[in-house]
């Protein structure tokens, strides 16, 4: 019986470098966000050191369990590599601004939970989260973090002597110039890691200005694992467990897209109960992720786009990049090194990966027919609501400490907007004829378009928001 691609084994070596090769792709994305993350929260580099390794220790048990499988319950066994979500620094730094990180934690452990429960009805019910929703949400996602971006660069401390220094700029300038140079002038698998290798040219240039401090590395153990709860019992706020249950479901649009795409360019369709079990795999990250200290996970588009680059399709070459992450996560002292980089440095790396993550979101919006119904007005609005708290720093001061949480963060707001929107003008009684009616394809409708499109992608296929099915190359 001849296996299909995706089953097949290639030879040990070709499978170790492909491996690498997608780990290298997803590398930078993925650290990025405990970096960013860890910052904004005023965590010290030790602490930051930690959820580095946390985060890279969870994207391959996570990966492995996508791309092998656990019984029928779990992973969706297809070629797909996960990692840490940006759609969950804003609400988090909100969570830890007003609770602390035990309710951080605590909230991301209750989301994989109802990860887990929801799976099964989200991969019946992904018709109601069209690319009009997921594009507005995507696009906000990236918005949101680009402030996040420029703290990195300035420092977030105004009253700092080097507060966005000259020194600072130009160093956060260089990188974001060599960046652009390096895409421009690279093609295939090299112009992919263009970013990672600006995070180590940056770093180097950073040290004759100062910039610079490895001073705790040498301390740091070179293998071990951080024990779990790390900054102490989990806590669960009400508001904080409904902010991050809404990210999980944005993450749940993230991945079903990015999972389509794979079974499309893979020759093997996704089935609602594929995508039941990979959005499952999801939820684990939140429960795993919750526990030990991580980040909730989705499937990175980079790998998606390797595969139409390599033409290797094997699931097997994923579970060994799962395999590499693991032991990348159980090394603290490397966790160390990254924790160290430069603000600046990170800043404008974060810049590119999340202005490219806006682009993502518009490239779905762009897409739907917004000429077609209420389509525009649904868009304009929840991407209004969700930047509010981000152009408008201290909007809901007035508002209960409980619903800032919610109000404050401008992906949660965009979210529940361009859903509930999409609700009123599309799936309610007496809506008119023509005027933003779905056409059904088998009874649903799937969505494209990813947050975590950031330093590579493929062309995904996409349906439109409300009209007959549409595919791009």
């Amino acid at each position: 019986m001849t296996l299909h691609p995706i089953d097949r084994r290639p030879p040990f070596g070709r499978l170790a470098a492909l491996g690498a090769q997608h780990v290298l792709i997803m590398y930078t994305g993925c650290v990025t966000v405990p970096l960013v993350f860890g910052g904004a929260a005023g965590l010290d580099p030790a602490a930051i050191a930690l959820l580095i390794n946390a985060d890279l220790l969870i994207a391959g048990l996570v990966t492995l369990v996508q791309s092998l499988g656990v019984g029928r319950i779990l992973g969706i066994r297809l070629p797909v590599v996960t990692g840490a979500t940006f759609a969950g620094v804003t609400p988090m730094i909100l969570i830890e601004q007003e609770y602390g990180m035990r309710a951080v934690y605590g909230s991301m452990l209750a989301a994989g939970l109802f990860g887990l429960l929801v799976a099964v009805p989200f991969a019946r019910l992904v018709r109601f989260f069209p690319p009009l929703v997921s594009g507005t949400v995507i696009t906000v996602v990236g918005l949101s973090l680009i402030g996040v971006a420029a703290g990195l660069i300035t420092g977030n401390d105004p009253k700092a002597p080097d507060h966005a220094s000259g020194e600072r700029l130009a160093l956060a300038a260089g990188v974001l110039l060599f960046i652009v140079l390096f895409t421009r002038f690279t093609r295939g698998f090299l112009g992919q890691v263009g970013i990672l290798l600006a995070l180590v040219l940056g770093t180097l240039a950073a040290v004759p200005l100062g910039l610079t401090d490895f001073s705790r590395v040498s301390g740091t153990d070179w293998a071990g694992l951080a024990a779990p709860f790390h900054f102490g019992a989990p806590q669960f706020p009400p508001t904080a467990v409904i902010a991050m249950c809404v990210v999980m479901l944005v993450i749940f649009t993230e991945s079903t897209a990015s999972m389509i795409a794979v079974g499309e360019a893979t020759g093997r369709p996704v089935t609602d109960e594929d995508l039941a079990r990979g959005l499952a795999a999801d939820g684990l990250s939140g429960v795993l992720g919750g526990a030990m200290n991580a980040f909730m996970d989705t499937v990175f588009t980079q790998n998606v786009g390797l595969i139409g680059i390599t033409k290797v399709a094997s699931r097997y070459v994923t579970a060994v990049a799962g395999g590499i992450l693991v032991v990348l996560g159980l090394l603290p002292r490397l966790g160390a090194v990254v924790a160290a980089l430069p603000g600046p440095v990170v800043g404008a790396a974060g810049l590119v990966l999340f202005a490219t993550v806006t682009m993502v979101g518009v490239n779905t919006l762009r897409r739907v027919d917004l000429d077609q119904g209420h389509n525009l007005t649904i868009a304009a609005v929840a991407l209004g609501v969700g930047l509010l708290p981000e152009v408008a720093d201290g909007i809901y001061d007035g508002f209960p400490a409980w619903s800032r949480i919610i109000l404050g963060s401008g992906i949660t707001s965009a979210a529940l907007a361009a859903f509930l929107l999409n609700l009123l003008f599309h799936h309610t009684p007496g809506r008119r004829a023509g005027a933003g009616a779905r056409v059904p394809t088998q009874d649903r409708e799937r969505t494209s378009g990813t947050a975590e499109g950031a330093g590579g992608g493929e062309k995904a296929r996409q349906e439109e928001a409300d009209g007959p099915r549409t595919r791009t190359a």
